[in-house]
């Protein structure tokens, strides 16, 4: 039997490559356009800043290699012809800068020095002509590329303005405009140095930008330290396997993720969860490769290496982040295809306006028409948002707010709906005895005592939270512990010193046929009901009650406070019994709790809610939220840095701090923020200057733009938004500040 070619089971892979070459959001979506064209291309995505592409395509119909060669079909580098780091790329840069300066400062003294007139102009062509076919000519090979592509990008306007005025100032040297004709090289190659300028500048901030990668990547340790025999051999870490052991000396970086199984010590995670203060780590506990020893001497198993670690997983999900574009910067990408077009049209428009209609000598028009071309190159329009989305997501990261998308830093900012799961999010997930009731001859102390006796052999929470309470107390446990059995959901029973103790739930009792109703109408009493019980019974005679408690997170109340603030409504979601997410929404000041819901329920809260208009935010463990996580228009995963690769959400609060809830929508709504101004400044402020180029305030104000200015005025547009975006380092401040 033939299986139709509809139903094959797509081999979806991801490749992530360097490109070279991209100049604006043109050329981003020059990329994006061409890879998207290729048979068994699932999903592309093209990064101006980080200048790398990321596709998800179908390995049965294509490979890498198919892909690297239509970026290069359409004059683009890739992989190793693009080696080169931020720095190399900014000195680059700079040489281009120093070599245009090289030139157009000597042509802008000879205007001012006594040189004879014909030497100064045949200087100046030389001069000009180096200029042109060294820093300039990286212009015309991307445009060239472009135009080959029948697309254009910013450096086909700039191509266009440098030629026009070159060109024109060559055929007027040789006469061949006639007599008399203005000479203009310093206008071509003054507007080579201030472009070049600009990209020497925007290559720099560019840098600092998209440094959150590269300082993940240096936080992983170069060697390790394994133990053979009880001998010491150091190796480098790509080295390390699964179950080799380590040894991690105090002041040393953790290599891979293990479990301690000698030593203690004191261990420094901030740099998963953003909290300074050292963790305890002893035999049996998990520590994850980049953190560091603060103090003592640690033996330790090999769990995860590679890209199983913790840091390469969330190195892949800062990865996928910056990878991804927010809805606002798809607008952007939208505008810049048909702006180049857009743009020639005015210049033309311009200079017959002026040539032509108004009768200005062709000096005039033509240098209007250049200045209009230049004025409105849309290279800060592809940089408004992805340096944002950089920035924003890096400051989010060290604080250990983890966006795995680029939409999430905006969605985040827009939600007025909070859906919160209970346990382990607005409550601890560890409980805590609240009241003993004693109900027969036992002292509430004995009935916690003899409890624990039989408890400390089960892993359950609330048998911890008994034997926690025992010992806290100080009380002396009976030793004497036979026949232990785990009733599984119910309790445990076994003999003390010869008795039979059962601990368990209401249904246990019942099974061993213990009457407990004294016990109820004492609990009713005292408002108790809606605890999680733990009736005590010696001998079938019941002697006890303990009532316990999850515990609310000491911060819950005071994040819901803020939450509220920001004009999010809040909701609690929760699988427990309606009378505990009651008393928990109470506590915090949440109008809107739901009860006894399951995961899928959970999901079809999140639906309701979203139909009726809301944008949802929903807050869990990523686990048995899964569901609801998927379906929010952000699914917000509260995880240690441990599990944090597993969770689900769109973001993930790697800390313990809840706050990281408030940090997160602020950083997002101040990032989304940044856009706007970043839009306004790329695409505004080109357009204000565009009446400026064309001449229009020249009649009656003498006011215009030469080519060169023009240039710098462009130039300086996508520097300011660059830096601008840097603003947002300062959020890291504020964030500190707020709990």
């Amino acid at each position: 039997m033939v299986t139709p070619p509809d139903s094959r089971i797509l081999d979806l892979q991801r490749v992530r490559f360097s490109i070279g070459g991209m100049s604006c959001a043109s050329c981003v979506a020059r990329v994006e356009k061409k890879l998207a064209s290729l048979s068994g291309v699932d999903k592309v995505s093209v990064n101006l800043i980080g200048n790398f592409a990321q596709v998800s395509f179908d390995s049965q119909v294509l490979s890498p290699q198919e892909i690297y060669a239509a970026v290069e079909q359409i004059g683009f580098r890739t992989l190793a012809q693009t080696e080169e780091s931020r720095g190399d790329a900014s000195r680059k840069e700079l040489l281009m800068v120093m070599i245009a300066a090289a030139g157009g400062i000597p042509i802008m003294l000879m205007m001012f020095a006594p040189v004879p007139y014909r030497v100064e102009l045949l200087i100046s062509a030389i001069l000009a002509t180096i200029v042109q076919f060294t820093a300039g000519l990286g212009f015309y090979r991307s445009a060239w590329g472009a135009l080959k592509d029948r697309a254009a990008n910013m450096d086909v306007l700039v191509s266009l303005g440098i030629s026009a005025a070159y060109g024109y100032s060559m055929l007027a040297l040789f006469g061949l405009l006639g007599d008399e004709v203005a000479i203009f090289f310093e206008t071509s190659v003054m507007l080579i140095l201030f472009i070049r300028f600009g990209k020497w500048l925007e290559s720099r901030a560019k840098g600092r930008a998209g440094d959150a990668l590269k300082k993940l990547l240096q936080l992983q340790a170069k060697n390790a330290i394994l133990l053979v025999d009880g001998k010491e051999k150091n190796i480098p870490v790509e080295h390390v396997r699964p179950g080799d052991l380590l040894l991690v000396r105090p002041g040393d970086t953790i290599p891979v993720d293990g479990e301690v199984v000698d030593g203690s010590a004191a261990v420094d995670e901030s740099m998963l969860t953003g909290e300074s203060v050292p963790v305890h780590k002893a035999k049996g506990a998990t520590v994850i490769g980049a953190t560091i020893n603060r103090s003592g001497l640690l033996q330790v198993r090999a769990t995860h290496v590679g890209e199983d670690a913790v840091l390469a997983k969330i190195v892949r999900l800062v990865e996928d982040a910056q990878a991804d574009k927010a809805p606002i910067q798809r607008f952007a990408d939208r505008v810049s295809g048909f702006f180049v077009p857009v743009v020639v049209a005015l210049s033309l428009l311009t200079f017959v306006g002026w040539y032509l209609i108004a009768g200005a000598p062709f000096l005039t028009g033509f240098q209007m028409a250049i200045a209009v071309i230049v004025i409105a190159c849309p290279c800060a329009l592809g940089l408004a948002t992805p340096t944002a989305i950089m920035v924003g997501s890096a400051v989010g990261l060290e604080r250990g707010i983890l966006y795995k998308k680029a939409s999430a830093l905006e969605t985040i900012s827009r939600l007025d709906v909070m859906l919160l799961d209970k346990t382990g999010t607005l409550t601890s997930g560890g409980f805590a005895v609240d009241q003993v009731i004693s109900c027969g001859k036992l002292t509430a102390d004995e009935v916690i005592a003899i409890a624990a006796a039989v408890e400390q052999g089960s892993n359950h929470p609330l048998a911890q939270a008994v034997v926690a309470r025992a010992q806290s107390k100080g009380l002396s446990i009976p030793a004497d512990l036979k026949q232990l059995e785990e009733i599984g959901g119910q309790g445990v029973r076994g003999r003390v010193n010869s008795h039979l103790v059962v601990c368990g739930n209401r249904a246990l009792m019942e099974f061993s046929e213990i009457s407990i109703a004294t016990a109820l109408s004492q609990l009713e009493e005292a408002d108790l009901l809606d605890k999680s019980l733990i009736f005590v019974a010696v001998e079938e005679q019941l002697q006890g009650v303990i009532a316990l408690s999850d515990q609310i997170r000491p911060a819950a109340a005071a994040v819901i406070t803020r939450l509220h603030h920001l004009g999010i409504t809040t909701a609690v979601v929760s699988g427990d019994r309606r009378g505990v997410v009651d008393g928990v929404a109470a506590q915090l000041g949440i109008k809107q709790a739901l009860a006894e819901v399951t995961p899928d329920q959970k999901l079809e809260l999140v639906k309701e809610f979203q139909q009726q208009g809301h944008r949802v935010g929903m807050v869990g463990d990523g686990i048995n939220d899964a569901p609801a996580l998927a379906q929010a228009d952000v699914g917000i995963a509260i995880g240690s840095g441990t599990d944090v690769a597993r969770e689900t959400g769109d973001l993930v609060l790697i800390g313990s701090d809840l706050f990281d809830l408030v940090r997160a929508v602020e950083l997002g709504r101040e990032t989304l923020k940044k856009i706007k101004q970043n839009l306004f400044w790329a695409f505004f402020y080109n357009l204000a200057f565009i009446p400026l180029a064309a001449g229009l305030f020249y009649t009656h104000y003498g006011l215009y733009l030469k080519p060169e200015y023009a240039g710098l005025a462009m130039a300086l547009s996508s520097v300011c938004v660059v830096l601008n975006s840097l603003t947002l380092k300062g959020m890291a401040r504020r964030l500190e500040e707020i709990g």
